[in-house]
């Protein structure tokens, strides 16, 4: 049975969940959705143990820089996001969007070759086991509209508002 660590994280918008398979960051989203957590590490662990642990890691660290300065602090943490090759090929997609801007689905299924696949780019970035890190916040509907975010569309918007803010105060 595969042992995992869970650290709590306290974000400015709310608790978050930090999973680290060793040092490797497995799983990363906003706390209160244990189905979401089991559903997604089921399917890349089979059967699994979640231990409750404390203190700070460098995930925390490098939230904590996002969450005061913004950018891409995350370039040091080690990712396992598990996935099918397509699945991977959107969250790699969603690295490369610049913090502060959006893109929509369309666009999405465009830059992983795949034009016509916008509802399977979608279906992965709703799949998306690594919240933050991996962008997913960042993908808007084509009319511009925010739409689904498993850690709520105000938390969509105050994240794409809070990367704008920073961008904003580092170009002045």
């Amino acid at each position: 049975m595969k042992q995992l660590e869970q650290f709590p994280y306290r974000s400015p918008i709310g608790m978050m969940d930090v999973i680290l398979d060793g040092e490797t960051l497995v799983y990363l989203d906003f706390s209160g959705n244990p189905g979401r957590v089991d559903r997604l590490l089921t399917g890349r662990f089979g059967e699994f143990e979640i231990r409750r642990a404390e203190g700070s890691t460098p995930v925390h660290e490098a939230l904590e820089s996002y969450f005061v300065h913004g950018g891409d602090p995350f370039g040091d943490i080690g990712l396992d996001t598990g996935g099918t090759p397509f699945q991977r090929s959107v969250w790699q997609a969603l690295r490369q969007i610049p913090p502060g801007s959006t893109l929509d689905y369309t666009a999405l299924a465009g830059h992983v070759g795949n034009p016509r696949a916008v509802r399977a780019a979608a279906s992965s970035n709703a799949r998306n086991p690594i919240a933050i890190i991996i962008p997913c916040h960042r993908v808007i509907g084509r009319d511009g509209t925010l739409r689904g975010y498993a850690g709520g569309v105000e938390r969509k918007r105050w994240l794409i508002e809070h990367e704008q803010r920073c961008r904003h105060r580092d170009a002045a």
